[in-house]
């Protein structure tokens, strides 16, 4: 004898969206393909216009452009200032500029106000666009703020100095960002052997706290021996 069935409802197809869903449906996939597009386009046009609005009106107006051709170019102003930081960095890399520098660097240091703010901004600057070695070249995992939780964070280098001298483990430092505002977070110092690093890039990972998880990376299925890593 057939045991009876335990569901007696009938499985039913999936219904059909109507035509209002479908026309909710597609204004969605055309919104997230022109939404980037036209955030790109408008922030590339915005800055080009601020830039030009600061630096066109201290460029002489017999060395712009439109004075020959008669045509006002929106972004030349983005070009004087490439041009001139070029020049400004060759000048700085010669004898005469360190000279100079290093004589503004002693003005500005007898200023109370102004050598902490300068100070403070040189030496972000220098870390930020130095290119004597890599920074934040991997992403990673580690247990914050409690074991149990993960964080995605970005390796900045072993431990140094008075760091790693008062520390009886191999430490790594870490760059924990906060989400969506990744150029603020904390830095934290982990053991080697607590840190868990990722095969995404720097870039992926950044996407993804700015995203706070909704963007994922595509990357490829990790190694055994990509897990846990070291680093020189």
């Amino acid at each position: 004898m057939r045991a009876p069935d335990t569901d007696p409802s009938p499985i039913l197809p999936p219904r059909r969206p109507g035509a209002l869903g479908l026309l909710r449906s597609n204004f969605l996939a055309g919104l997230v393909v022109i939404a980037p597009i036209g955030i790109t386009v408008w922030l590339i046009w915005t800055l080009t216009g601020w830039m030009d609005s600061w630096v066109l009106p201290i460029v002489p107006a017999r060395w712009r452009p439109e004075q020959y051709i008669g045509i006002d170019f929106r972004g030349i102003g983005v070009v004087f200032f490439l041009m001139f930081t070029v020049l400004i960095g060759w000048l700085a890399k010669g004898w005469f500029g360190r000279a100079m520098l290093r004589a503004g660097e002693r003005i500005v240091a007898r200023m109370p106000i102004v050598r902490s703010v300068y100070g403070a901004l040189k030496q972000i600057a220098e870390t930020i666009l130095s290119q004597d070695e890599a920074r934040f070249d991997r992403a990673c995992m580690i247990q914050y703020p409690r074991p149990g939780l993960w964080a995605v964070g970005f390796v900045a280098g072993p431990a140094k100095g008075e760091v790693l001298a008062r520390s009886a483990q191999d430490l790594i430092a870490v760059f924990v960002p906060t989400t969506p505002n990744p150029t603020s977070g904390f830095l934290i110092y982990a053991p080697r052997d607590e840190v868990t690093f990722l095969d995404m890039s720097v870039e992926d990972a950044a996407k993804l706290v700015i995203s706070a998880g909704l963007v994922y990376p595509t990357i490829p299925e990790p190694t055994n021996n990509s897990a846990r890593s070291t680093v020189s």
